[in-house]
């Protein structure tokens, strides 16, 4: 054990509360010493990719819910909050499609309702790096000022590097594009969450991890590790059934995930390692129905392989205990 991976595993002992990698829980309990219930939105958004302006059947993988399966409508955010303790905090998640895709006006008033509520500790923003205007720029910049005792974090969908894989799934914008808003985001100190798709047809392990290598270059917040998912109704589906592609089996799964936490920064916090598929729509992997399983056998396999988030990472490690980094 070199003396800088001793210096390491020592800084991060207490940040990352018992796991080999800085979950969302542990930094949620870090930061505001409480975990907090994630409110899954549908706000009624669409994408470029439904609407006609890039496409019509949306990205290969995406269902008909736009990845909104669990998500509740604004309106019945306050009902839910409700029926939870209440002593509990909130993160109202807008998830469904593309939620920064309308009018600067509209995203202000749902944004604002959202983060009006006492019991809203935040709200995290999923959309697309070509989605970001000006004047949706200059409205989360206005909010992060308003609402100084609350937080706003933007994720964006990346799925891969590799423009040959982005084509198939239709993502429908060019590396730069990520590249550029993740500055614009920056330059406002908004957090950035990145999502990545590990297992699409075509991919090796290596390209896999020359994806999540690139993020590791930013001064990202967040990024989700999400496992593909075969749903039903999807035109991934159909090429699966067409047996086009394999999907991971759990093995597989967990060593390119073992080898994708090593390679990020210790201190980019890991929001998701695997993902739900709704179970009515999932055709495949089977395995993933069982998440619990899937977190305890990764949990297991990174202890025998002594294998830690930052553990292969490059850069420079001062500010590995730094929770504040990216906010």
């Amino acid at each position: 054990m070199t003396k800088q991976t001793r210096n390491l595993k020592e800084n991060i002992s207490g940040l990352w509360r018992s796991k080999r990698y800085y979950s969302l829980e542990a930094f949620l309990k870090n930061r505001y010493g409480c975990r907090m219930k994630k409110i899954s939105l549908d706000a009624g958004f669409t994408c470029p990719n439904r609407d006609g302006t890039l496409g019509t059947r949306g990205c290969i993988f995406c269902s008909a819910g736009g990845s909104g399966e669990f998500a509740v409508s604004p309106a019945a955010m306050a009902s839910v909050i409700a029926s939870e303790s209440e002593n509990e905090r909130f993160i109202a998640y807008f998830q469904a499609f593309t939620c920064t895709y309308a009018p600067a006006a509209h995203l202000e008033r749902l944004y604002r309702d959202a983060l009006e509520h006492p019991l809203i500790a935040g709200i995290s923003i999923a959309t697309r790096p070509d989605c970001l205007p000006d004047e949706v720029l200059a409205l989360l910049g206005r909010l992060k000022k308003d609402y100084p005792d609350k937080f706003l974090w933007i994720e964006l969908g990346l799925q891969t590097i590799h423009e040959k894989t982005a084509a198939y799934i239709r993502r429908g914008y060019s590396l730069p594009c990520f590249e550029q808003a993740v500055q614009a985001l920056q330059t406002l100190s908004i957090p950035v969450i990145v999502h990545v798709i590990l297992g699409l047809p075509g991919e090796s392990r290596s390209m896999m991890l020359q994806t999540v290598e690139y993020l590791g270059r930013f001064p990202l917040f967040g990024v989700k590790l999400q496992l593909l998912h075969v749903l039903k109704g999807t035109d991934l589906a159909a090429d699966y059934e067409r047996q086009r592609f394999k999907t991971l089996a759990m093995e597989e799964y967990l060593d390119i995930l073992t080898g994708c936490i090593e390679l990020l920064p210790p201190d980019i916090v890991l929001h998701r390692i695997t993902g739900d598929g709704a179970k009515e729509l999932l055709i495949a992997p089977l395995w993933s129905r069982d998440k619990k399983k899937v977190l305890n056998a990764l949990h297991h396999y990174m202890k025998i392989q002594d294998a830690y988030q930052g553990k292969y990472w490059k850069g420079d490690m001062h500010y590995v205990a730094d929770t504040d980094r990216s906010l």
